[in-house]
Order: C-alpha cells, then sequence, then structure tokens
C-alpha cells in the first residue's frame, strides 16, 4: 500500500478546484477520477443542453477559459453542446496545470487505517492518506421517488440523468416531474414536440427576477443549507432555497406555455397518472426530473450518518473524521460553491497536517 499526503477522489469542478488550491499550499495530491475522461457529470449531460443555455459560472481558479493557454477565447461556444466544450476546458486545465489525475479508477472505500491514516481502496489499487478530499458529486446516484402504481405503467419512465434530447418524445403524451432546473430544460425543448406535455410538482414554483440571485441572496440560501448539513440533516439543493431564475432555458419554457403546474399526482396508473381528487390524465412518458443524491457509498466504512440521515459538515470538514473533507456537498454543490469548497478543503488540510504554503 502506497503512502501520500492527500488523495482527491474525483476530478469535476470540486476536485480539480481541490487539487489547484492544494497544490498551492505545498502538496501534490493524487487525484483518481472514475470516468475515462476529464469532465466530471459534464461529460454526461444531454447533446441538447448547449451552453447559451448554461447558467452560472464554471471557470476553474488559475486559469479561466478565456484563457489563451486554454484554447483562448471562445465566444462562438454559444451553440456547442456543454458536455463537449466543459470537458475540452477540463482537459486543458488538467494539461495545463499539470495535475496528476488518475482514471478510470473507482474507488470502493474509505476506512480507518493504521498510523492516523485513512485507506482509499479502489480497483487500481490501495493507499494511505494522510487527508481525503471527496469530490464525488451526484450525477452517478438520480434521485427516482416511487409512487404508487409505477409497476403498473405500460408506458416509458426514465430519469434526466438519460434524457438526451427531445427528438425521441415526438409524438409522447409526457409527464415531467421535479421543479427545478432540469425539468425545465425537458419542458423547453419537448413542447411542441410531443403530442402533450404536463409539468407536475410537489410544491408550487417560484420564479424570481436574475436579479434577485445576488451575492447577497446566495449567500442566504447557501447559509440556509449549510444550517442543515451541520445538524447532520440530509442536504436540501441551494434550487430548492433559491427558486427558478427566469434564464434562457426556462423563458423558453414560459413561451412555450410549458411551466403551467400541476400539484403532485397520487397514483400511477397503467396508462397515465390520477390524484386523489379524481383527475387523471393519459400519459405514455414519465421524465423524471427529481434531482440528485451525494454519491458516498464508499464512505460507508467509517460510519459517518447521523440519525437525521446525512453527515455533519462544518464548511468541507466532516465532524466525525477530522481527516475527512467533502466537497460538492450540500452548500457546495453547484459550480459557484465548488470553487470555494476547493479552497477551503485545501485551508483545512493545510492547518491539519501542519505544513507551511509553498513559496
Amino acid at each position: 500500500m502506497d503512502e501520500i499526503d492527500v488523495v482527491v477522489i474525483g476530478a469535476g469542478q470540486a476536485g480539480l478546484s481541490s487539487a489547484y488550491f492544494l497544490r498551492r499550499f505545498g502538496f501534490e495530491p493524487l487525484v483518481l477520477d472514475a470516468d475515462d475522461g476529464p469532465g466530471g457529470a459534464w461529460r454526461h449531460r444531454s447533446p441538447s443542453l448547449t451552453m447559451d443555455k448554461v447558467h452560472g459560472l464554471f471557470d476553474l481558479p488559475g486559469v479561466r477559459r478565456s484563457d489563451p493557454a486554454v484554447g483562448g477565447p471562445r465566444e462562438a461556444d454559444g451553440w456547442r453542446p456543454a458536455a463537449v466544450v466543459v470537458p475540452a476546458y477540463f482537459a486543458d486545465y488538467e494539461r495545463e496545470l499539470g495535475l496528476a489525475v488518475l482514471r478510470p479508477v473507482k474507488v470502493t472505500a474509505v476506512a480507518r487505517g493504521e498510523g492516523g491514516r485513512l485507506v482509499v481502496t479502489s480497483g487500481a489499487g490501495e493507499w494511505a492518506a494522510r487527508a481525503v478530499v471527496n469530490a464525488t458529486g451526484t450525477w452517478t446516484r438520480p434521485y427516482w421517488p416511487y409512487y404508487p402504481g409505477a409497476r403498473s405503467f405500460r408506458g416509458r419512465q426514465l430519469h434526466y440523468a438519460t434524457y438526451r434530447g427531445p427528438e425521441e418524445f415526438a409524438g409522447r403524451r409526457v409527464v415531467v416531474v421535479g421543479g427545478g432546473n432540469s425539468a425545465a430544460h425537458v419542458l423547453s425543448e419537448i413542447a411542441g414536440v410531443a403530442a402533450s406535455t404536463l409539468w407536475v410538482t410537489r410544491r408550487p414554483p417560484v420564479f424570481r427576477p436574475l436579479d434577485d440571485f445576488g451575492e447577497g441572496a446566495r449567500r442566504d440560501a447557501v447559509a440556509m443549507v449549510e444550517e442543515r448539513v451541520r445538524a447532520g440533516l440530509p442536504p436540501q439543493s441551494v434550487v430548492a432555497v433559491t427558486g427558478l431564475g427566469y434564464t434562457p432555458i426556462v423563458r423558453e419554457a414560459l413561451a412555450k406555455g410549458a411551466l403551467e403546474r400541476l400539484p403532485m399526482f397520487g397514483r400511477i396508473t397503467a396508462d397515465g397518472v390520477s390524484w386523489d381528487d379524481g383527475r387523471f390524465e393519459e400519459a405514455d412518458t414519465i421524465i423524471w426530473a427529481t434531482g440528485f443524491r451525494s454519491a458516498l457509498d464508499h464512505l460507508a466504512p467509517l460510519r459517518l450518518r447521523e440519525p437525521g440521515g446525512g453527515i455533519r459538515v462544518d464548511g468541507t470538514a466532516v465532524i466525525a473524521e477530522p481527516l475527512l473533507q467533502l466537497v460538492g456537498y450540500g452548500p457546495s454543490a453547484s459550480t459557484i460553491g465548488a470553487n470555494r469548497a476547493g479552497r477551503t478543503a485545501a485551508g483545512n488540510i493545510r492547518r491539519l497536517l501542519a505544513v507551511a504554503p509553498a513559496a
């Protein structure tokens, strides 16, 4: 078993950000990534999600996407799929910074070892680390809620994780479940292609002007999510707190009249969905845009779960295991929060291991 200072699990935005700041603070982390190429979750997004539909920042620390070192200005990227543009940027970033990313490597377990180290086990070997940064994100764990009658449905059910564009839904009667940006993305594309669309959510949607998403509003929303994870509760998405902004996707869906919401149905039947008040709607397709859960099964040997179902985290530091940092979890599960979390995690490790920053 190799001994190493820091292992970073995951090479999405949170993992690469953590690796960048760890190097600035004097470490040479080993980055393990389960995918066979750069890009994190972005490489798995639908080809129909083009860059002009992406709302939010994803520039990594140290090298901006417009930097000549990673291909120069890319103003013409608007029509290109995010699943192509972002992974290309991540690949350039890894190469420019000389980050050592070992892939494809799936971590199967992290456990406490001898000498105050954490043992990281994978199909490619084992490492005894003085500290671990977990940045495995959520994309590999789509959340698919169960409703009575689901198994009787004769049509097709799929999760947003496998959505690949509107063409395959031509002429279909589609129910889209979920109140976030993923549902809005699907509805903005299949409305007018499908024979009919129906939007169903548990809570009434709250639409907000983008001006409402200033630094103060984001900070308040993140604080609410932080409060949950500090208490050991499962993290709530930031979008669930902030509501839906009038992004290009939301505006397109509104223009098509696709965001007329109905409350959650009570049962799925063979041919559609029904409500407790007797309402019934025919459907042959249900798309579950119901979000994701954190991919943390490999951390089970550490026994970190609290009675409330979550992991108690202060910032990025796991309360029950000081050698472990969680990034891309809870308040840092966003493109903006990931960079900040990477710096916080690296700073925590520097203090924990008492290593002076590089000159």
